[in-house]
């Protein structure tokens, strides 16, 4: 289907404050026109446009997946436009309209070679958009390295995150940092200013850190549990940050693993669905069968359900949004009216794109996933064209 006029009927549709029910959507350049009672929507579509029958499938607003690094056999680290086409080519299966395209700490060549591959970068019809760059490293901790490589760690650089900055295009919408190697804060507060989303990661701070990092401008905790301070009984750390800190939201990797389900259900009842972004941090294995694959020049070993390296620390994950979704679903007592908050318009709010993505509202994109009740995606459009059906 062209993405030039598309009607949705048959549908129950979430907006930001309701649901419609016997509801439709109509879209017209890819943007959402109408959407709302079907009686009231029908009305106002040109008798030549395209129609889907939603064959009562909810509409809820596409994914958006701010951390993922690869997904079918590609890496953003690739550095090349066929990699970045492979990953935004099979997101739409999973639901993931839009991403952050995610590098990691490597060397400056490296990681320059792929912030100037998104910037010369166009998004295709029918393929999830990248909204730009997520620079995770190397301006992290190396006790908390993870599976960031340690021998390309350095110390915030403002000159040189500037120089990236321009090399992307202006590209770099979220940063993963360490704020204890920001003592005065410098660092942060410019990169505040500029725009971009300051997120604590692969970091040491404790609880008292955390807050002067809140203070200086960081916004964001990056894969919340993993790699940082957990709680203590004697100092919260930097989880504990997010349970208590307002002005934090925070990354999650909701795939039983990286946090396990207790966890999970700590998290969504203390941190709440306003504040939590679920991600993947999904590396090239995504959508793959097991085996040996690389991050980072790593060498990782990939089962059913997990990617680690040789000493086995988690090196990302294969999860799917989809699949986040459903065990997060589960933890809200079916709620998918949180899972839209905390997949789809919490990201969008944090990178700034709100008033383009995230939501179902006229003038927006027409990101727009057709789901069960349990989440499983039927049918997923990308700016007003079908990129993925399986109803």
């Amino acid at each position: 289907m062209s993405n030039a006029s598309l009607y949705i009927k048959n549908i129950t549709v979430y907006t930001e404050n309701e649901i419609i029910p016997n509801g439709a959507i109509y879209v017209e350049n890819g943007k959402i026109i109408a959407a709302g009672e079907q009686e009231s929507v029908s009305p106002k579509v040109p008798a030549h446009t395209p129609r889907l029958d939603g064959k009562n499938l909810n509409a809820i607003p596409g994914f958006i997946d701010g951390h993922i690094h690869g997904a079918n056999g590609a890496d953003v680290m690739d550095a090349t436009e066929e990699a970045l086409d492979r990953v935004a080519e099979v997101l739409p299966q999973e639901g993931t309209t839009s991403f952050l395209a995610t590098t990691i700490t490597q060397s400056h060549e490296n990681i320059e070679k792929a912030l100037q591959t998104v910037a010369d970068y166009s998004n295709k019809p029918g393929q999830a958009d990248i909204l730009g760059i997520h620079l995770e490293g190397p301006f992290v901790e190396k006790s908390k390295a993870g599976a960031q490589p340690a021998a390309y760690i350095t110390k915030p650089d403002l000159a040189l995150f500037n120089k990236w900055q321009e090399l992307s295009g202006n590209k770099i919408r979220t940063i993963t940092m360490a704020p204890e190697h920001d003592a005065d804060g410098e660092f942060i507060r410019q990169l505040k200013a500029s725009g971009v989303n300051v997120s604590a990661g692969h970091t040491d701070a404790d609880f008292a850190g955390m807050k002067q990092a809140v203070a200086h401008g960081v916004g964001q905790l990056t894969h919340l549990c993993n790699a940082m301070n957990g709680i203590h009984h004697r100092d919260i750390g930097a989880v504990g940050a997010a349970f208590q800190l307002n002005e934090l939201r925070a990354e999650l990797i909701a795939d039983g693993i990286h946090v396990s389900r207790e966890m999970l259900e700590l998290i969504y009842q203390n941190v709440g669905k306003e504040r939590l972004i679920l991600i993947t941090d999904a590396m090239r294995a995504k959508c793959l069968s097991a085996g040996d694959y690389e991050l980072g020049g790593q060498p990782v070993m990939v089962t059913e359900d997990r990617a680690v390296l040789e000493d086995g620390t988690l090196a990302g994950s294969i999860l799917k949004m989809e699949d986040a979704a459903k065990l997060m679903l589960d933890i809200a007592g079916g709620s998918i009216q949180d899972i839209i908050a905390m997949a789809s318009m919490n990201p969008a709010k944090q990178l700034g794109v709100f008033a383009e993505k995230g939501s179902i509202t006229p003038g927006k994109d027409a990101d727009i996933l057709l789901v069960e009740d349990d989440l499983t995606v039927k049918t997923t459009i990308c700016r007003g064209m079908v990129a993925h059906d399986r109803r």
